[in-house]
């Protein structure tokens, strides 16, 4: 297994010299294949840019080599051992910070890394072999860029915070407190969670002034999770938000009247024994398994929290809605990997999701703490990219991009409630697609 992760990361590696444009248009993903029947997550793929129709390949990552993208360490958490806070192979977790200055020097910002989830003692032991589930592949220095940019040009209300990434190796978005012996396998989400708060509030958080946490993709889900527990870190008088990017994963029907995304959750669940980690008002009123959903989670979070997410997530058309094992037919091929080749039928389809989406953000949307970003575009993690985060050709809805609604958001100057119209109306969209 070891073999063919290193064979994978050696192809994307070449092809990175290949092209060192930074991303400036919008996606288009090439599959790459998916090892022992894992999803396929974002990061391990190289794409195509598309917008208005200029394209530029891009790689795993991207290809940052100019200096106004700061390189960030990586830091382990030496203390996270004796407590058992460890990831999947019992390595220790990790995270990345770039201190603040100035004016930010006393706020802080924490993004929870993304990267899908195991489900199966297989998918498991194969993910002790990547950074998604040790810290001896994890990168030894990331760029920090979109939200976790340190240029004022490029990240206006967050540029000069604190700015952490903590990263992702259990598997299960930051929540499970178990382990399987006999697999070798340490599922210990929540107590990585613990070890990197405590770790980090040692470091000045605790005297923050301002804090906002987030995360993209199974990072938001856990954004989502984690939410109270941030804001219980700190005294009332601080300033405490929670930011959730492309981590609103709808317990949706997929094209053969099935519940994909629900069985991959009930293995997550059931592997991780998250049924005692979940919280306890919703496993009260339901299964486990539907206490994974945001759906059913959202409103009764008490922290002020944002939900960022494309109408058309190109994630859960993929591995959600019209998966390969939901189409043995490949009727659903085309139009799961461009959108401009579906047809008016499997249009109708998604369109059903993207209301799914909107009627169940409504009613989360309506207290004034909380914020929402729908726009109608086929995207998945908008934060963590120059150019959809905060650039001159950025998405935007109702003429404000990312950045500004959640800044106006995050220091309450208005306008934080923001719902796009349905397909095709948004000329906007830096979209991803597949070939």
């Amino acid at each position: 297994m070891i073999k063919c992760e290193t064979s994978l990361i050696k192809k994307l590696q070449m092809k990175k010299l290949l092209w060192s444009w930074s991303s400036l248009f919008g996606l288009i993903l090439l599959n790459i294949p998916v090892k022992y029947g894992m999803m396929m997550e974002f990061d391990e793929m190289e794409w195509f840019t598309v917008f208005n129709g200029t394209k530029m390949l891009h790689t795993e990552n991207n290809v940052y080599t100019e200096a106004k993208f700061p390189m960030v360490g990586l830091t382990l958490i030496q203390s996270a051992a004796a407590k058992g806070a460890v990831c999947l192979d019992g390595s220790l977790p990790g995270y990345h910070l770039h201190r603040g200055f100035g004016s930010g020097a006393n706020n802080w910002l924490v993004q929870l890394e993304g990267g899908g989830w195991c489900d199966t003692i297989r998918n498991c032991i194969y993910r002790k072999t990547t950074r998604r589930g040790s810290s001896s592949y994890m990168e030894k220095q990331i760029p920090f860029i979109g939200i976790l940019s340190d240029n004022a040009a490029e990240n206006p209300d967050f540029y000069n915070w604190n700015r952490v990434k903590v990263r992702y190796c259990d598997g299960g978005s930051f929540s499970g407190d178990s382990e399987n012996k006999a697999a070798q396998l340490q599922f210990r989400g929540k107590r990585i969670w613990l070890a990197a708060m405590e770790e980090l509030m040692s470091k000045g958080m605790r005297q923050a002034k301002q804090a906002l946490l987030s995360g993209c993709s199974a990072g938001g889900l856990a954004a989502i999770f984690r939410c109270d527990d941030f804001g219980k870190l700190f005294p009332p008088y601080t300033r405490v938000k929670c930011l959730s990017d492309a981590g609103f994963f709808l317990d949706a029907l997929d094209v053969s009247g099935g519940r994909s995304l629900r069985r991959l959750y009930a293995g997550v669940v059931k592997l991780q024994n998250l049924q005692t980690m979940l919280p306890q008002d919703c496993i009260n009123r339901l299964n486990p398994t539907l206490c994974f959903f945001p759906q059913n989670l959202i409103n009764q979070i008490k922290t002020p929290l944002f939900i960022l997410n494309a109408a058309y997530d190109s994630w859960q058309i993929q591995e959600s809605l019209a998966p390969k094992s939901a189409d043995p037919s490949g009727s659903w091929n085309d139009c799961r990997l461009n959108y401009a080749k579906c047809s008016a039928s499997q249009i109708q389809f998604l369109q059903g999701f993207r209301s799914q989406m909107v009627n169940l953000v409504k009613g989360f949307a309506m207290p004034s703490k909380n914020g929402v970003f729908l726009n109608s575009c086929f995207a998945h993690c908008q934060t963590e990219r120059y150019d959809t985060w905060y650039a001159k050709n950025s998405p935007a809805v109702k003429n404000k991009g990312i950045a500004v609604a959640v800044g106006d958001w995050y220091f309450e100057r208005g306008g934080s409630k923001l719902i796009d119209c349905a397909y095709p109306c948004d000329k906007t969209c830096h979209n991803l697609v597949f070939r």
